[in-house]
């Protein structure tokens, strides 16, 4: 494994580079309006992710920027089973004028139900020459067109202080508890959970639940599928670990590393730490009780679970927060849990064969990705949601942060319905002037959001920001290998199907056995999952992987 001294090195070339790099941007944002048409429309906006439909301009960022240009958007976002949704949208062919599509963007690209947007681009698209130019050959189909614009065109990087990827998490009190031990393993893990269980067995008359997964909802699954590889020292590739050296991609499912943590939470299970509804609750339940105090640990993404996390930000009861752990197998893994510099370009939003005046659509995008507007999307409006200090950093005051944690306000104001699933800047972007584009990474920003807990409990693990707990990423310019587009209707597409759907109905049935069978179920799982072609699935993303890191996307 690569030591940490090259990680740093490495991550310091990026981050000289990306400086540079956003030093020297063309200045399309100044240039006048993208339209001088703002006659009133409205276009319709559909995501393949979860959400509360809205007209934009009910919100204060959508109605800015219909003040803008004229257009107004009917958003609507996915109820129920996504692959059951594009089908339904592909057979009727009933398309909105732009589609958020997810993971089901193969299926759709496939079936043409977007338009080519390089002429558009040409035509009216200055900003998004700016931003996406360096990244096109990346995102461009195999016809050689972009149908889509990503969502991670990074410009320059910083690193985010906390953690909005993957951990392990755990309720504060218990590292109270025991005086805050600095735990690295699944057992020692695991451990300090049935402790502190034994001691509190109920919360307000309920009983305390150990671990809780969030597998009740299918396009979720991967949070239970996932934590074996970064278990083992690796970063979201998705269902393959890439040797550092080698460059070989393998698959995990059904392999001893799958099987060390599904034993291990069928030995939880079996001393009553699982909790069984992790199957058959939806997206609410989950956070609910993920809210509700009763719960002490869990595997998620930081993403998942942003309504939950302020939500309990706001409550005001620290203990009952949870703290991100880089957990791993054993003590000499080193964690992998922070992304690399990445560009992921099989996610993005595109403009559909039934929009009615793709020309404004463009428009609309490109006036999206003037500098302004982008600080717009991510930070509001200056002296009301932000203020400016007089060295010209973006600053919060303590009542901008709460509003900021509230769910409520989020979707009120707008930042939850643009702040991503637009034509944007990469997360980890830095401004022309130096400040953060994304708030929670403008290190003002994090170390005012802090809470006395906050502080405390950094202080009892010697850091000033919940990434110091965290190893620094290698790099990996690969990265990451789950954006690889291997087509729909392929062996290797197919191949990804069968295995998890093989992995949705053992996992669970694995986990929650009793301990003298799970040898027999897994030995059933494993002869299922050699059935399949995996030799020529790990040969192609072996391919894709070497490509990339001969910076050939």
């Amino acid at each position: 494994m690569v030591k940490r001294k090259i990680a740093l090195a490495g991550l310091a070339v990026s981050l000289l580079a990306a400086t540079v790099a956003c030093s020297k941007q063309p200045a399309a944002d100044k240039q006048p309006a993208a339209s001088d048409d703002t006659t009133p429309v409205t276009f319709s906006y559909y995501s393949f992710s979860s959400g509360k439909d809205i007209m934009a301009n009910q919100t204060v960022i959508g109605k800015e920027l219909e003040k803008q240009t004229g257009v107004n958007w009917k958003m609507e976002f996915i109820v129920g089973d996504q692959k059951t949704k594009s089908g339904v949208m592909i057979a009727s062919g009933d398309y909105p004028d732009v589609i958020v599509p997810e993971g089901e963007i193969d299926k759709l690209m496939d079936a043409g139900a977007f338009i080519a947007l390089d002429d558009l681009i040409e035509k009216y698209g200055p900003n998004i020459k700016r931003v996406y130019g360096p990244y096109m050959d990346k995102f461009r189909q195999k016809d050689g067109k972009i149908y889509h614009l990503p969502f991670s065109a990074n410009q320059g990087y910083i690193m985010d202080p906390n953690i909005s990827q993957g951990a392990f998490w755990i309720q504060r009190s218990v590292l109270k508890e025991f005086n805050y031990p600095k735990i690295k393993t699944l057992d020692e893990y695991f451990d300090l959970i049935k402790k502190y269980k034994e001691k509190h067995p109920q919360v307000d008359g309920k009983d305390t639940i150990g671990f809780v997964s969030f597998a009740g909802v299918a396009d979720n699954f991967f949070t239970l599928t996932n934590p074996p590889m970064h278990l083992a020292g690796y970063p979201n590739d998705g269902g393959v670990i890439v040797d550092m050296k080698t460059q070989e991609a393998k698959i995990f499912a059904a392999t001893d590393l799958e099987k060390r943590w599904a034993k291990k939470l069928n030995e939880i299970n079996a001393e009553g730490l699982f909790d069984p509804e992790s199957f058959v609750v939806n997206k609410d339940q989950y956070l609910a009780k993920l809210t509700s105090g009763r719960v002490l640990g869990y595997f998620n993404y930081g993403w998942q679970v942003g309504d939950a996390t302020n939500n309990l930000k706001k409550a005001g009861i620290d203990e009952k927060r949870y703290a991100p752990l880089p957990i791993v197998f054993d003590k000499d893994i080193k964690d992998q849990y922070i992304d690399p510099p990445s560009f992921v370009n099989n996610r993005g939003i595109g403009i559909s064969v039934k929009a009615k005046d793709p020309v404004r659509i463009i428009k609309y995008f490109d006036n999206l990705l003037k500098e302004e507007n982008q600080i717009l999307t991510q930070w509001g409006i200056k002296d009301e949601t932000y203020s400016v200090n007089d060295k010209g950093r973006f600053v919060m005051n303590a009542d901008q942060i709460a509003k900021r944690n509230d769910p409520e306000f989020k979707r009120s104001y707008g930042f939850q319905y643009f702040e991503y699933s637009w034509p944007r800047y990469g997360n980890n972007s830095v401004l022309k002037d130096g400040n953060s584009f994304a708030v929670g990474n403008q290190p003002e920003v994090a170390s005012m959001s802090y809470t006395e807990g906050d502080k405390k409990i950094l202080e009892a693990y010697g850091a000033k920001v919940f990434t110091d707990l965290f190893a620094k990423p290698d790099n990996r310019p690969w990265f990451p290998a789950w954006s690889i587009n291997l087509g729909q209707g392929t062996p290797e597409q197919l191949f990804g199907q069968k295995s998890g759907d093989l992995q949705k109905k053992y996992l669970p049935k694995l986990i929650m056995a009793k301990p003298e069978q799970f040898d027999a179920i897994w030995n059933e799982y494993v002869g299922e999952m050699n059935k399949l072609d995996k030799k020529q699935y790990e040969a192609t993303i072996t391919k894709v992987v070497k490509d990339r890191a001969a910076g050939k996307w």
